[in-house]
């Protein structure tokens, strides 16, 4: 249902027992224009530069960014997150935490790619039913309540619930495939959180063996990024077309970008010895300021986010560096936060926040409801719908999230 994209809530991006506002600010604005966009899609005649540009086309346009600032985002929380859940336990406890956290992105991200593919015949419901249904069962099991005590009992068995209800909704999914045969769920896209999910997996087994150094993070992001040169250049073409459960670094675009998160979460929230604020940001700005160049020399092998080229990955990450040291400038430096009241929510829930517009898809779809495929699906009016649209969202997942209903892997 989605066209670009989140990462999971990594819910520790703390230093000491202070929560880090960039963070949850950059994810909550980046949640913003993914709901907008998204909806945006399925409106005709807006300029160009709104829609994903075309595979064929050496540009980039703002949505392009969406999905690389998801995992950009992804990668800030990661140090901080692995940080804080080894203060509390061991390195196979963690361990386990990366597999089970993949696993279950990649299972969310499997039910939506596969609720469009779903044979109403063969599973005896309506395939957008299906998939309410298996996606309400995951919001159950990954809830977390933190009201009163006494209700603690009934979270458990409704956790457990909506458990057996994902694991029921994928036991009886059936699609037709290409040969007209009856098959189980498609596996080769695994839609956006599937993407995340082993995106995750793939940098967190490179960053956790290597995380007590400063320069590991360094070193693996250039070999990523050499690595998607070398596969956008046909060199490796054959490990690069591997599916994503074997060979989780893809063609090393998405890992490279999550990995630079990684490279500006220990060069600007994690303390060092005479690591002073202003070397944090001229780290920073040049660390941006060498992704542009990066991206700009290697610019002749295509700029695209379709075919995942280095200097769609580049200038990306240029863009988010700044965003995230611009932000972390105001907010946690200068303590300025009130402004981003409208995203904050959404970056601190934001695996809910991600499902929500999914729901109402599915729902109105699932019910019959085509007003919006025929009004107000053109030009600014349909702008105008996907604003009001985007900020029907937020305030519902805002309104959400102070029941202290929240989602966490």
């Amino acid at each position: 249902m989605s066209t670009a994209t989140p990462t999971s809530a990594l819910a520790a991006e703390q230093i000491g027992t202070k929560r880090l506002a960039a963070v949850d600010i950059l994810r909550g604005l980046t949640m913003v224009v993914m709901i907008f966009v998204n909806d945006l899609a399925s409106v005709r005649g807006l300029p160009w530069w709104n829609y994903h540009m075309r595979a064929n086309v050496d540009f980039m346009t703002y949505v392009d960014m969406v999905f690389p600032f998801f995992l950009f985002v992804l990668g800030l929380s990661i140090p901080l997150a692995f940080r804080q859940r080894l203060q509390k336990g061991s390195v196979p406890k963690l361990w386990l935490h990366v597999f089970l956290r993949s696993l279950s992105l990649i299972v969310l991200g499997l039910i939506l790619a596969n609720a469009e593919k779903g044979d109403r015949a063969r599973m005896g419901m309506n395939p957008n039913g299906w998939a309410i249904l298996a996606l309400s069962g995951a919001v159950l099991y990954l809830s977390v309540y933190k009201g009163s005590e006494n209700y603690s009992t009934l979270h458990f068995w409704l956790r457990m619930f909506g458990l057996a209800l994902t694991i029921a909704m994928l036991a009886v999914f059936r699609r037709t495939a290409s040969d007209g045969h009856a098959a189980w769920i498609e596996s080769s896209y695994p839609e956006i959180l599937g993407l995340i999910g082993y995106t995750y997996l793939a940098v967190s087994i490179l960053y956790i063996p290597t995380r007590r150094s400063v320069w590991g993070p360094c070193g693996w992001f250039l070999g990523l990024v050499l690595w998607n040169v070398f596969s956008t250049a046909k060199r490796s073409a054959f490990m690069a077309h591997l599916p994503l459960y074997v060979w989780p670094w893809g063609n090393g675009a998405m890992a490279s970008i999550t990995m630079a998160g990684v490279v500006t979460s220990v060069i600007c929230f994690v303390d060092h010895p005479g690591q002073t604020l202003r070397r944090k940001i001229f780290l920073a700005l040049a660390f941006a300021m060498a992704a542009l160049v990066g991206g700009w020399l290697l610019a002749p092998l295509g700029i695209s986010k379709i075919r995942a080229t280095p200097t769609w990955s580049l200038y990306s990450i240029a863009a988010a560096v700044l965003l995230v040291a611009a932000l972390y400038w105001i907010s946690d430096v200068d303590q300025h936060t009130a402004w981003a009241f409208f995203a904050r929510p959404a970056g601190a829930n934001t695996l809910l926040t991600y499902l929500l517009p999914d729901f109402y898809y599915f729902g109105i779809a699932w019910a019959g409801v085509s007003y919006f495929n025929r009004h107000l699906n053109a030009g600014w009016p349909g702008a105008v719908r996907s604003s009001v649209f985007t900020a029907l969202i937020l305030a519902f997942a805002a309104f959400v999230t102070k029941l202290r209903v929240r989602l966490q892997l």
